[in-house]
This record gives C-alpha cells, structure tokens and sequence, in this order.
C-alpha cells in the first residue's frame, strides 16, 4: 500500500506539458522522475533507467508509441531480471523492435556493411538506435548537419576530414545543399567503400547534384562534369565495368579517385588533388610512371574547343563531316544499285 502511494506522488509530479500517452504514466512514474536511476551490470558498466519525459514526448514516437511496444517484456512490475552483461548487450537485444514498424527500412540494413559486420561477430558496428537514439528520436535530417555529426560516433577520423572539405565547411555554415554522409552511402543499406563497386558509381552519385542546373547556376559550377567524364576514356571504361563481378581490379578511375573522397577542395586550392601543380601526383596513383608532362593527355572537364585545344577539335570536327557523308553516299550507291536493277529487268 505504502509504494502504491508512492507510485501517486510520482504522478502528481509530472508535469502537466508531457504529451504522453495516459497508459504510459505508470511507466514514467518511476523512469521519468529520478535522473540518477540506473543499474550495475556485470562489465562494471551502469546502465541508465531514466527517461527524460519532456524529450520523450517530443520526440517522434512521443504521442504515438506506448513504452511496451517496444519493451514488450516489460508488462508487469517488478520486471523479470535478464542475462545482460553489459551496455552492449542491452542495445543489441532491443534494436531488432523497430523493424515492426519500419520493416521497409530494417530489411535495406540486412544488404549494408553494418549488418555484414554484425553477421561476422562485430558486436560494436551499428544498429538502429546508435544512429536514432531510443527515447528521444528527432527527424533524422533536422538539422541535416545531425547527420554527419552522428556518423562521426564511430567514425571521427572521417568526419574530421570532412569537416576541412569544401563540402563540410559549407555544411558547418549550414548550407543546406552540400551532401553529408547519407547523400553518399545512404542511409540504411550502407555499401562497403572498400569493395570497388561504390567507385565506379561516382559519377551517378556526384551528378545528382553536379547535373541540377538550378543548384550549380547558384554557385556558378557547370553541369557538364558528368557528361565529359562519361566521354572520356576513364568514363567509358568504368562504364564497362559497371555491375560486372569477379573482374578484378577497376579499369579506370572515378570522381573520387582524382578530386578525393573526403577531403575534396575546391578546383583552384592548394590542397586540391585536381590542380595543375598536384595533377601528376594523383596521375601516378594508376600510372606510377607517369611524367610530368603526363597530365597535359586528359583534357580534365572541359569540351573540345578551338581556343583551348584546338587539335582536338579539329578531328572531332573532321569525324563529324566524315562519318555523315560516308553513310549518305553509302546510302545513295544502294539505291542507284537497286534502281540499276530494277531498270535493267
């Protein structure tokens, strides 16, 4: 009777302002008022029990799930002690609750290289709510510099580089069109970077945003990055490569192997892996003989022109009358052909 009484004192502390469904009152009676609650577990590690009633109920889930929706075990009080050993333990065992109401987004996590890890015995790769959080779940791209900053959980290094980028910077300024980790390697299905076939998709994945003509008129890029790549003797060879398995290494360089993957700088910096001075250095990661004058071979992103290379142009030009007018007369000398014949009989 005495912790019953008890158990209405924590109610009436609540405060009036938590959105929260009624029948989760008695779970937040004695989860949401004592910030210190926790418990020891075997690692040595203390395992927080408290919940922020105010976060909760702003979160994305605070007037729609109940707390046993997700802690179904937990139906009765006191609750039924379980083996976890550590913190760990805890999040993997819980994880799996979201696929009952996002199952289109968990079964995109079964082809990624978290969950590939997970499979191999890495306990320390990421599950949904490393990347969510559990109560206090806010939309994922609000601000969408949340994003990276949550990647950079388990990969700082990374996202440190990043951060000195031309495409980090801007998103520290909170320029909203830079890409941030998911715009790259998605969200859920994550590819490994290290298996090759994220490379040769460079050019599909840079040119969602290096193709948009209103976007690259605001920064007075051009949009024909793509195009000229894809003409080119890299672009034509890493489309040939394209999702064919089992060939061996890659025939041609992608985007991020000339201007990098995240450190990427400005065409005209110092540090750009893409400017003249460095241009042989980048050359000589494919082709370690590579001379100094090696570079001057590729014409970068820019279209054959009479004023910048006019030899170019000059047989692109020549192409372009010859290859019509062999056809035309070729054309033209059937049907004479066939009309002799025809006069003939």
């Amino acid at each position: 009777m005495r912790s019953f009484a008890v158990l209405l004192l924590a109610l009436a502390a609540l405060p009036a302002e938590a959105k929260i469904p009624a029948e989760e009152d008695s779970c937040l009676g004695c989860h949401g008022t004592d910030a210190s609650m926790s418990m020891d577990l075997p690692s040595g590690e203390k395992l927080g029990l408290f919940v922020d009633q105010d976060a909760f109920a702003k979160s994305v889930h605070g007037e729609m799930l109940r707390c046993t929706e997700c802690h179904a075990d937990k139906s009765d009080y006191p609750h039924e002690s379980k083996p976890f050993k550590s913190r760990r333990d805890v999040t993997v065992a819980y994880y799996e609750q979201c696929k009952k109401c996002h199952f289109s987004n968990y079964t995109k996590t079964l082809d990624g290289v978290h969950f590939q890890l997970a499979q191999k015995g890495n306990r320390q790769t990421a599950v949904c709510v490393d990347c969510h959080g559990s109560h206090a779940i806010g939309r994922p791209a609000e601000p969408r510099s949340r994003v990276s900053a949550t990647c950079a959980g388990c990969h700082k290094g990374v996202h440190d580089t990043y951060a000195t980028s031309v495409h980090g910077k801007a998103m520290l300024e909170g320029n909203g069109d830079v890409p941030v980790c998911t715009d790259c390697h998605h969200a859920h299905d994550v590819t490994d970077p290290r298996a090759g076939a994220l490379s040769l998709r460079t050019a599909e994945i840079c040119g969602r945003c290096h193709t948009d003509e209103k976007l690259m008129k605001k920064y007075g890029l051009s949009t024909k990055v793509v195009d000229t790549y894809l003409t080119d003797f890299h672009g034509m060879a890493a489309t040939l490569q394209k999702g064919k398995k089992g060939r061996g290494e890659r025939l041609a360089a992608g985007c991020t192997d000339c201007h990098g993957v995240h450190d990427i700088q400005k065409p005209e910096d110092p540090r750009s892996s893409v400017l003249r001075a460095n241009l042989v250095q980048t050359c000589r990661k494919c082709h370690p003989e590579a001379t100094d004058s090696f570079p001057a071979a590729w014409m970068s992103h820019y279209e054959p022109s009479l004023k910048k290379t006019p030899l170019v142009w000059s047989v692109r030009l020549f192409y372009y009358i010859l290859i019509p007018f062999i056809l035309i007369s070729l054309a033209v000398q059937i049907a004479l052909h066939l009309w002799r014949v025809v006069v003939n009989r």
